[in-house]
């Protein structure tokens, strides 16, 4: 175990690799049950979603801790899925089929991307003081979920800011809502407040945090899986925490349903029919390129933000990214092993797997090598068997862990020189962006855009990386592309 994961170099041992996975995986374990909720909206057997996020976690992370040694955990992203379900399906008129089809697609992408080094290229080109920007921006944007799922905030907004509900123009005259009201997009109107803590669940939240600081300032071993274990067991008898295990997958269903889902992208109604003409293939392209561009700067961002914070990818790591060909770095072997496994994923029926951001949690609790990650994969493969007892977790028992991890990721802001206007600008837009607007590619965009930006009005155009310059004109093509989309 030790030589195959190096465990001594890595300052680490197994048991606290083993509880960082068990950390990771239930502050992602989320992905679980709400995956198959966006998805089945697009026409998707749930109880199919359901597996094929199991199977495409468990690969992608297993690859992750087994080929690169790093302790990092793979699932269907966020906002992925939801651009898959609203923007690709029902604004593009698009299958589940067809769009599974283009997930895949875009996985071959990010493989070709990552052979021909040119994701390495990106990671080199980003100026040091915006890659530590990056990392304190992960630390805002984990905390920031950690304040949204332990129901700490609340909004208001006037009824003139509501731009849609259910996904359709909001009309004022409107009071009835056919199934009922499931998705509200509001304008700049809206006031973010705190909760007053009536609600049972923003107190347990608010509890959990209080025993996980403790834990943490004694240091106390397995810290964050204590708070996490002990806060759960607190919301029995407040009532957060549902011991009914009505939130259940039948195993045997979602294997037969999987049947529907698996190789679907290469079906009839996939990849067949994808360019059948001049506009559909103009907007497939557009598609898949929106879908990649996300995903790559997502897996980026998390890695630059939490693998030089914490030194799981060293100085030499980044050195050797100019330099160093085929699969010489952890790096390398991780940019590899996330860019396959969109392609697996879409395979079985999922859309984009990504590696999570919630990786910070395991990470801060101790994890360093390719043994959190494997634990994580193999947690992935239980639920499949033990969904209910997982469900029970309620997500203010993991709120307080990402709260704490942005407490530590936000260290990287002390490396930044706030006092140079040309520096702390990109970096307070990259960092700001990412966490507030709730998401990491956005935030990368946000900084490239300005650095660039200043460096042209200090006529120092010739400090802009070429690739770096590239990057950012593919973000503004890729932000005029979502709003033709």
């Amino acid at each position: 175990m030790d030589n195959f994961f190096k465990l001594k170099a890595n300052n680490t041992t197994t048991g606290r690799e083993i509880m960082a996975g068990f950390t990771t995986f239930f502050a992602m374990s989320y992905i679980l049950f709400v995956n198959p909720q966006i998805l089945s909206l697009a026409g998707m057997p749930s109880q199919a979603v359901f597996l094929a996020t199991i199977v495409a976690s468990a690969i992608g992370t297993a690859v992750m801790g087994l080929f690169a040694n790093v302790p990092y955990a793979l699932a269907p992203g966020m906002g992925l899925n939801a651009f898959f379900t609203y923007t690709v399906v029902f604004a593009l008129g698009y299958t589940w089929q067809q769009a599974l089809a283009l997930v895949f697609i875009c996985g071959l992408f990010n493989i070709f991307i990552t052979i021909t080094k040119i994701r390495k290229l990106i990671i080199v080109a980003i100026p040091e003081a915006l890659q530590h920007a990056i990392g304190g921006g992960i630390g805002v944007f984990v905390g920031y979920i950690g304040l949204k799922n332990a129901g700490f905030l609340q909004f208001t907004s006037d009824s003139s800011d509501i731009l849609s509900i259910n996904n359709a123009a909001y009309n004022i005259g409107t009071t009835h809502f056919k199934g009922g009201v499931t998705g509200v997009v509001t304008g700049g109107g809206i006031v973010p407040a705190l909760t007053n803590f009536a609600n049972s669940g923003a107190l347990l939240a608010l509890i959990g945090v209080v025993i996980m600081v403790i834990l943490l300032i004694k240091k106390v071993p397995g810290a964050v899986i204590i708070g996490i274990v002990l806060t759960t067991l607190i919301g029995i008898p407040m009532g957060v925490t549902d011991l009914s295990f009505s939130a259940s997958n039948s195993l045997a269903n979602s294997f037969a349903q999987l049947g529907t889902t698996f190789g679907a992208a290469f079906g009839p109604h996939g990849m067949g029919t994808l360019f059948t003409g001049g506009h559909n293939i103009i907007l497939s392209l557009m598609t898949i390129f929106a879908f990649c561009f996300s995903d790559t700067f997502d897996t980026l961002g998390t890695f630059i933000g939490t693998g030089r914070r914490t030194g799981i990818f060293s100085d030499d790591d980044m050195k050797k990214l100019e330099t160093s060909t085929g699969f010489s770095t952890r790096l390398d072997k991780a940019l590899f092993a996330d860019s396959i496994a969109t392609s697996i994923g879409a395979i079985f029926g999922t859309s984009n797997t990504t590696t999570y951001v919630e990786s910070a949690a395991g990470i801060g609790a101790g994890g360093r090598t390719g043994l959190t990650a494997v634990t994580v994969s193999i947690l992935f493969l239980i639920s499949a068997v033990f969904a209910p007892i997982i469900s029970i977790v309620p997500t203010q028992a993991t709120a307080p862990a990402l709260l704490m991890v942005g407490v530590m990721m936000v260290s990287s802001f002390k490396e930044i020189n706030w006092n140079d206007l040309a520096e702390a600008i990109p970096a307070f837009m990259a960092s700001i962006v990412m966490g507030l607007i709730y998401n990491i590619s956005y935030g990368i965009a946000a900084g490239f855009i300005f650095y660039c930006l200043i460096k042209i009005v200090q006529g120092k155009i010739k400090e802009i990386h070429p690739v770096l310059a590239v990057a950012t004109i593919g973000f503004i093509l890729n932000f005029v592309i979502l709003a033709i989309l």
